[in-house]
């Protein structure tokens, strides 16, 4: 593939046009879409956004350790509201073992039992779903699709998310750490550092990569410390799209640039409406093989690559779950991602018009 190609595979994966000439310099230097007004609109968000829950028919339970965190902490949040009056969004509760069929009648019925669903027919609504609704013919199921926000997991199946709308959870980190001193990356011993849990996924070239002193090369399961230090000792670390990328939060926080390797357009990754993802990670397709990258990374480099680290060093704090939510943590960005969409059509009631 050609650095041409490269680049427009980078284009239309993060969909965002980005004009150099019109933008002062901190914002060409920030790893935020919007630097000048992401806090100010953060604190406004933490200020007045309410929600309001709808009270599920049975007891919830979810397969995926983000959903549960997410959902748990939004419960037991200052965000959620009694007065549905006031909300600005509203959420739909459901296990993800329930059928399309199930689902449908779930709509069904806060669409008859509530005012709310259909002045926007669904579009102020959203719900959690790892691995994202289909589209179906069944009118309930078809606005939910449509129209409302799903939150889902990283690698959902691309017909399943619709981008712009949609959210995706960040991955949790599958090995923390408890006070854990694993070194930032200052001076890199290795340029790339490979992992790949077993039975996942991996490089169609990877074996084109073995015996090279420059890449370091590990196939799970591994200790977190070890992964850690690997991590801590590499100018890059390379993370297939589709398979585990759950590590992602600490190859940024340790300053190792996330290299991501995709055979399509990416458009789920988390946070892409407020990050700047061109400026944290370097993206691949992986027909060009391991002469193609060793090339890519090692052209990225100077003032190119310190910007890339510290921009991901800068916002690896919006990767992190924590059991009680924290300022800019990944329950608070994926708040402050709803927030942003909390503006809608509402249409007024036939006998009011």
């Amino acid at each position: 593939m050609a650095v041409s190609s490269i680049s427009l595979l980078l284009c239309l994966s993060l969909c965002i046009s980005v004009s150099v000439q019109s933008k002062p310099e901190s914002h060409l230097t920030s790893p935020y879409l919007s630097p000048t007004t992401f806090s100010p609109n953060y604190q406004n968000m933490l200020d007045t956004f309410k929600i309001f829950i709808y009270k599920p028919d049975s007891n919830v339970v979810f397969n995926t350790l983000a959903e549960s965190i997410f959902y748990t902490s939004l419960i037991n949040s200052t965000f959620v509201t009694q007065n549905a009056q006031e909300a600005h969004l509203f959420f739909i509760p459901f296990s993800p073992n329930l059928s399309a069929r199930s689902i449908s009648r779930l709509v069904r019925k806060i669409r008859i039992e509530f005012p709310y669903w259909n002045r926007t027919l669904g579009a102020d609504h959203f719900y959690l779903s790892c691995k994202g609704i289909g589209y179906n013919s069944d009118r309930n199921i078809l606005e939910l699709k449509k129209n409302s926000v799903q939150i889902s997991c990283l690698g959902a199946t691309e017909s399943k998310f619709i981008p712009h709308k949609d959210i995706t959870l960040p991955p949790v980190n599958p090995a923390p750490v408890e006070n854990d001193h694993s070194p930032v990356n200052t001076t890199a011993s290795s340029l790339a550092y490979y992992y790949s849990p077993t039975g996942q996924k991996e490089l169609s070239f990877l074996g084109e990569l073995y015996g090279d002193s420059e890449f370091v090369i590990e196939h799970g399961p591994s200790d977190g410390l070890t992964r850690r230090e690997r991590i801590g000792n590499s100018r890059f670390c390379l993370l297939v799209y589709g398979s585990d990328v759950s590590w992602i939060g600490e190859t940024l926080r340790f300053g190792c640039v996330p290299v991501v390797i995709s055979d399509r357009p990416i458009q789920d990754l988390p946070f892409m409406d407020v990050l700047r993802w061109q400026q944290i990670a370097v993206f691949l397709g992986n027909i060009g093989g391991a002469r193609e990258l060793k090339s890519l990374l090692r052209n990225t480099n100077g003032d190119r690559y310190v910007l890339q680290k510290n921009s991901g060093m800068a916002v690896s704090q919006h990767f992190e779950w924590n059991p009680s939510p924290q300022p800019y943590d990944s329950f608070h960005m994926i708040m402050y991602q709803l927030w942003l969409r909390r503006h809608t059509i509402r249409y007024a009631p036939r006998d009011q018009m």
